[in-house]
């Protein structure tokens, strides 16, 4: 099974396949996701630090186009509603509960 990384969070073993928002939420890792795992708001972004996912899908694509959120690409940014976890992967979490002071939003569907 992959090993997830989460800088200030430590490292977890995550059933390959899971969507990476979800693994997240389930350690207690309060990311943003507040359209529901819909990749319409953009807010469970993370930073990809090591691991294979920075090529973007055209879902994700469109999403920060739509919110006009530049760089993405140099910056190895990427939804982690739109992650399946199949490899280890060590990641930044943009916004959380705790740092933007909203809640998360629904729980997204596996």
């Amino acid at each position: 099974m992959p090993y997830i990384n989460v800088l200030g969070h430590g490292t977890f073993e995550v059933e390959e396949g899971k969507k990476l928002v979800l693994a997240l939420e389930d350690q207690g890792i309060h990311i943003l996701h507040r359209c529901g795992g819909q990749a319409k708001c953009t807010t469970c972004r993370v930073e990809i630090l090591a691991g294979n996912y920075c090529d973007l899908t055209v879902i994700e694509k469109e999403a920060f186009q739509t919110k006009g959120i530049e760089g993405v690409i140099e910056d190895n940014l990427r939804l982690s509603c739109q992650i399946r976890i199949t490899e280890d992967l060590t990641v930044r979490p943009i916004l959380t509960a705790e740092s933007s002071g909203l809640d998360a939003g629904p729980r997204p569907t596996e």
